[in-house]
């Protein structure tokens, strides 16, 4: 687990390496065909080396779930000790990490009726009104949320008056059983000026690897509205808004790297009160070294 730019992927390529391991992608953008600049999907060569699953198995107009995911990686986690290997479970959508550790059963399904309302609200007020109702009754769930994530803020007050209960203390109230024994490794780095420029350089790269042109052709292939999901992740809602004409390169860019940045400063939010993670620093010189000793001793036992 870790932060976006920590270097999750390639430690993670290493262990596949070194161990009997598979990995499974635990990334929310990742899931969409077609989105590979703008989600740092890896590359033909790094699949070669270590084959990725939740890879590319949902179009980027339709809706991926934690509970779906939950429910996709059991059963890949299954198949893949039925072969004697050993799940690595590797991303930084940390919803879906605590899903899959602590169980989602008591949180509600989607109610159609109830999201457009709020959606009709918030069209209305604005997400940060209805951002400042989820801080009154679930400030636990609205600490780690954006004032403008629309998304999560309406799953959050969807689950709120669906149940009259905050949806963290029904994650709270939730409980593992997973047959594994299972060790956690978070990455986190030792100085955020570093990661910050590790941000800055990756969005340039991306940039300059042709995310706006990405996103063109996902506009021109499929039904898309900036609503969805797919589009809402970082990077391409500031790439669908320069292609409207709402800003300009500079601020794309400009724009891009902040989102990042407060991406990062989530996810090291939810890590920073994980129980039992590893805190492993990103920026070390023996991260490999290090992980690599604590998978074997974890593989031993």
């Amino acid at each position: 687990m870790g932060p976006t730019a920590s270097g999750k992927t390639a430690l993670a390529v290493r262990l596949v390496e070194s161990f009997p391991l598979e990995i499974i992608s635990v990334d929310s953008a990742l899931v969409y065909r077609g989105m590979d600049i703008g989600s740092a999907k890896p590359d033909a060569a790094t699949l070669a080396r270590a084959p990725h699953h939740l890879l590319d198995v949902r179009e980027p107009t339709e809706a991926y779930s934690a509970a779906a995911f939950c429910d996709d990686a059991r059963r890949l986690m299954a198949d893949i000790a039925a072969r004697g290997k050993v799940p690595l479970l590797v991303g930084g959508t940390m919803l879906y990490f605590r899903a899959l550790l602590h169980g989602l059963d008591d949180l509600p399904r989607a109610d159609a009726a109830l999201r457009k309302a709020l959606e009709a609200e918030a069209a209305v007020r604005g997400w940060p009104a209805l951002h400042a109702e989820l801080v009154q009754v679930d400030p636990t769930t609205a600490a780690r949320l954006a004032p403008n994530d629309s998304q999560r803020i309406g799953r959050a007050l969807e689950v709120f008056r669906l149940t009259g209960t905050p949806m963290s203390a029904l994650l709270d109230r939730a409980r593992a059983d997973l047959p594994y024994r299972v060790l956690q490794l978070a990455l986190v780095p030792s100085d955020r000026a570093v990661l910050h420029q590790r941000i800055a350089a990756r969005f340039d790269a991306m940039l300059a690897a042709g995310l706006v042109d990405e996103v063109r052709a996902l506009r021109l292939a499929h039904a898309l509205a900036p609503g969805l999901p797919a589009m809402r992740a970082v990077g391409y809602r500031q790439a669908w808004a320069y292609l409207d004409g709402e800003i300009d390169l500079a601020q794309l860019r400009e724009q891009g790297i902040a989102a990042t940045r407060q991406l990062a400063k989530r996810q090291l939010t939810w890590l920073r009160s994980w129980p039992d993670a590893v805190e492993l620093d990103c920026l070390a010189d023996d991260l490999e070294a290090e992980a690599m000793a604590l998978v074997a001793r974890h593989l031993r036992t």
